[in-house]
């Protein structure tokens, strides 16, 4: 018994040991200063340094990486939470999305923000500093909502 339970141990460690040099990309893309959330945006700056501390490491390509991020099966399923994040709500690209888009995603914030589903409790457990205060969440979401007020109207063709 204590043979097979070696040979399963033995062969666990080589497994993950193999894994290592297999991780996601983690590049992260350049971008330009000019396109981004808080240059465009100009928040104030308690608005700003809630941003980067809970929104800018997955929905952004200013990605700060943790060390774990190198250690394969975590760096995978980290990748796939950023690049998720990323292709729902890139604050790297903002100035990219048409003023119907813009206001679509604000709202949506905005919705995640007050059902406490973001940031995720997967990530602000490891990140304590993105979690939100409720007044954090308050500030954040009164601010996305006087953006989305300030945003010009699109005009509807038929």
């Amino acid at each position: 018994m204590r043979s097979i339970i070696s040979k399963i141990l033995i062969g666990l460690a080589v497994i993950l040991i193999v894994i290592q040099f297999f991780g996601p990309d983690t590049s992260v893309p350049e971008s330009e200063a000019s396109k981004d959330f808080i240059t465009i945006t100009e928040p104030p700056q308690q608005v700003a340094t809630i941003l980067k501390s809970a929104c800018y490491d997955c929905h952004s390509y200013q990605t700060k990486y943790p060390w774990y991020a190198s250690i394969s099966p975590v760096s995978w399923w980290l990748q796939d939470h950023i690049d998720h994040g990323r292709d729902e709500f890139n604050l790297s690209l903002w100035a990219d999305y048409s003023t119907n888009r813009a206001d679509h995603k604000l709202e949506e914030a905005i919705e995640l923000l007050e059902a406490e589903e973001m940031p995720l409790p997967s990530y602000t457990w490891i990140h304590s500093g993105a979690r939100l205060s409720d007044q954090e969440r308050s500030v954040l979401s009164a601010w996305f909502s006087s953006l989305r007020e300030s945003l010009p109207q699109e005009t509807q063709e038929n």
